[in-house]
């Protein structure tokens, strides 16, 4: 019975191994036997029988792991680890003989790695042959193996990513791996002596040098070093990088970047996903050899520079900006099924894909690696390129040029890539202004200077640049535009409360001021046309220790009021029309100052204004050359252009709009005691207001043409006649519309500062 129950086990626990390691020997040797016996080496592969048995040997690895527990390595791994089977098939590849062999040794590399779940790469067995295979990859731009290439390389970058430490086992040193080239075939006589088992069946020895003939070992190139990848990217590198680099090469990174210039955009857009994965991996090492020993920086900027000089010289701003948001990889375009195509349209979304690219590349990448990068991009492409053109003083090149500046500012994601474009655009200069160091970073000073060009386009677009540029997520902007020359509060004269200003502020109301509830502009606040208070002051950004209470602030309805009422009753014409109430901008104004308030939370800024006692009150004041420039623009709103001071007005709204006590006071403060020869910007609008109650009385039937002038811009009444003074009364409605917006940015802001 006992004899029984062992020849009943035995079978079952041994059979399912010997045969599977035996097929496996079995196919194995049928490929090794083809080069003994094979007198026609020119005759493709796919004519033999050897893509078969190849991947017969994958089907029985992988059905050997799924019948033993996982992590055990089988015997017929252990055959093709143990007798070095990848690095004779990497010699085959090498040499592609029989012709179309290194298609087959490439996708039995890339199945191998893909459909074994066992870490294979920290075996020495396989991480050497890969890591010399990688080094065949990108040799040839449209090589017939580009596809095979390419999932190749993608498989090892994801098995990579799964274990980032193996990364370090493809951090090569150049002269070793030189000498590895050097000696390949003799490694590879030496291994195949070794195996024991390539022995035919009729007991004829198996000569390593048949193979080594057979598969042209003796092409097997010396040279593969860095210099092989310059030369193929045409990347000239500058002294100083290659100064510092190490000799150490990261070859899997060098094939990549060979491949995205493949002319086969799907192989590009793999290879760029490749180098996605490589760039996030953590590895110290990996990081330090990505930037000091490949050309990466060197192609980023490169094509960069190549696409953007690619642009036609003058593109339309309306057509940049109608060119929708561009995702890298995803830039097919057909100019015949395009309906609004534009000349350059084609080379604009290839720039803009690209820089999208550099951006998400940046923006995943670990910490060095995309220092190194963005700091490559502002220096070689930024200042190199982009600086050139906007400093430039044709008004068509400085127009295509801050449109452009524009539409990147737009698109930028990455916090990293961000901060060198600021540095970029605005310089690292953080002590505050005067008049006589405007121009200490030019480019930062050329561009205020064009928000008051003599070009009305250049000045909006330029405007328009600055407004996007503060609303992205980065301190250094607000703080090197503006809030440096504030910190000081020295445009604030102390002087304490006296008679005088009791005389003018009666009760909490200033002279000629109703109160909020019972003006009438203020009727649309009702429940029944608007907002309930609770509802939306509910959503107010709440008060944290950062942001405490300042029990110090006027009174909201005494700015509220001070605002509404600067212009004069005579000049206001919005309450003749339906839907131009003070509600629509308490919600917009309630939505900003939230999406602000996200943004700068991570700033720590004060919740109150620094104190007087500690303010520097003696040192002269300068609001700064932008602030100057805006103020400048402001002052003169009834003699310009109407496109013009709805952008300068909306810049400054966005300013308003940052919770910052310093800003707060300076803008949106009517009651703010200002220093001598100061200017705020409610003093600016005084004066506008000022101005415009004498221009009045020379317009006969000024109130009925303001009233028509509105109708016509909001498409209420159709074109007619040219009105006379179009542009003051144009800019007499902008004024009015802009100092209900500040009025409801105080509201809102007084109320989520209160609002527990």
């Amino acid at each position: 019975m006992l004899q029984q129950q062992i020849f009943t086990t035995l079978p079952v626990k041994l059979a399912p191994s010997l045969p599977l390691q035996e097929d496996f020997v079995y196919h194995w040797k049928a490929i090794t036997h083809y080069y003994i016996e094979t007198s026609d080496d020119k005759a493709p592969v796919t004519d033999t029988n050897i893509p078969s048995h190849l991947e017969q040997m994958l089907d029985i690895l992988v059905q050997e792991e799924n019948e033993r527990e996982s992590g055990e390595t089988g015997p017929c791994m252990e055959y093709l680890l143990h007798h070095k089977i990848l690095e004779t098939l990497y010699t085959l590849g090498k040499a592609d003989c029989p012709p179309g062999m290194k298609q087959q040794v490439l996708t039995f590399y890339t199945k191998l790695l893909g459909r074994i779940r066992q870490p294979l790469l920290p075996h020495i067995n396989v991480h050497k042959p890969v890591q010399k295979l990688i080094r065949l990859c990108g040799e040839v731009l449209a090589a017939p193996t580009e596809n095979e290439e390419i999932q190749f390389l993608c498989i090892v970058c994801a098995k990579l990513k799964q274990d980032p430490y193996l990364v370090n086992f493809f951090l090569e040193n150049k002269l070793k791996a030189l000498a590895s080239n050097e000696s390949a075939s003799v490694i590879t006589e030496d291994m195949v002596k070794r195996q024991d088992t390539l022995v035919t069946d009729t007991g004829q020895s198996f000569q390593p040098e048949q193979i080594a003939s057979a598969a042209g070992a003796e092409h097997i190139e010396k040279e593969d070093d860095l210099s092989m990848s310059l030369d193929e990217l045409n990347v000239t590198s500058s002294p100083e990088a290659s100064a510092v680099r190490p000799n150490q090469d990261y070859n899997l990174v060098n094939s990549l970047l060979n491949l995205t210039k493949s002319p086969d955009g799907r192989i590009a857009v793999k290879a760029c996903e490749g180098l996605m994965l490589l760039v996030s991996l953590p590895e110290p090492a990996a990081a330090k050899c990505l930037t000091q020993s490949t050309c990466l920086c060197e192609l980023l900027t490169d094509r960069l520079t190549t696409l953007y000089k690619a642009l036609p010289q003058s593109v339309d701003p309306l057509d940049l900006e109608s060119v929708e948001a561009i995702n890298w990889g995803l830039d097919s375009y057909s100019h015949k099924e395009d309906a609004s195509a534009f000349p350059g349209k084609r080379a604009l979304i290839s720039f803009l894909s690209w820089f999208d690219y550099c951006d998400q590349l940046i923006k995943e990448a670990q910490k060095t690696t995309a220092v190194a990068m963005a700091r490559s991009v502002r220096e070689q492409f930024f200042v190199g390129v982009m600086e050139p053109q906007l400093m430039q003083t044709s008004e068509m090149g400085i127009l295509t040029s801050t449109a452009l500046l524009h539409r990147i500012v737009r698109q930028v994601t990455s916090d990293v890539l961000l901060q060198e474009m600021v540095s970029f655009i605005l310089g690292g200069h953080r002590e505050p202004e005067t008049l006589t160091d405007i121009n200490r970073h030019p480019l930062r000073h050329r561009l205020i200077e064009h928000c008051d060009h003599i070009s009305d386009e250049i000045s909006i677009m330029t405007l328009r640049m600055f407004e996007h540029l503060l609303q992205k997520p980065n301190e250094h902007i607000l703080y090197n535009l503006v809030l440096r020359n504030l910190e000081e509060r020295n445009y604030t004269e102390y002087k304490p409360p006296c008679q005088d200003d009791k005389d003018v502020v009666e009760n909490g109301q200033i002279a000629g001021a109703v109160d909020l509830e019972e003006d009438p502009l203020f009727t649309d606040l009702s429940p029944d046309n608007t907002l309930s208070n609770p509802e939306w002051l509910s959503a107010s950004p709440p008060i944290s220790p950062e942001h405490p209470k300042n029990d110090g602030k006027t009174e909201v309805h005494k700015i509220v009021n001070s605002f509404l009422c600067l212009v004069p009753e005579e000049a206001k014409s919005s309450y003749h029309v339906e839907g131009t109430g003070y509600d629509t901008y308490l919600r917009d104004a309630h939505r900003q100052f939230r999406d602000y308030c996200a943004i700068c939370l991570r700033w720590e800024w004060p919740g109150s204004p620094k104190s007087l006692e500690k303010c520097n009150l003696e040192a002269s004041f300068f609001e700064g050359h932008f602030l100057k420039i805006l103020f400048d623009r402001m002052g003169r709103i009834l003699d310009q252009p109407y496109d013009v001071n709805l952008q300068v007005t909306s810049v400054l709204s966005k300013l308003s709009l940052f919770p910052h006590p310093h800003i707060h006071e300076y803008l949106l403060d009517p009651y703010v005691n200002l220093a001598s020869g100061c200017r705020s910007l409610f003093s600016v609008i005084v004066r506008v207001v000022g101005d415009l109650m004498v221009r009045i009385q020379r317009i006969p039937d000024f109130t009925p043409k303001l009233l028509l002038v509105r109708k016509r811009l909001l498409g209420l009444e159709p074109e007619g006649p040219i009105i006379d003074h179009m542009t003051l009364l144009e800019g007499v409605i902008v004024l009015e519309e802009f100092c209900k917006e500040l009025a409801a940015i105080a509201f809102v802001k007084y109320h989520a500062s209160v609002t527990p």
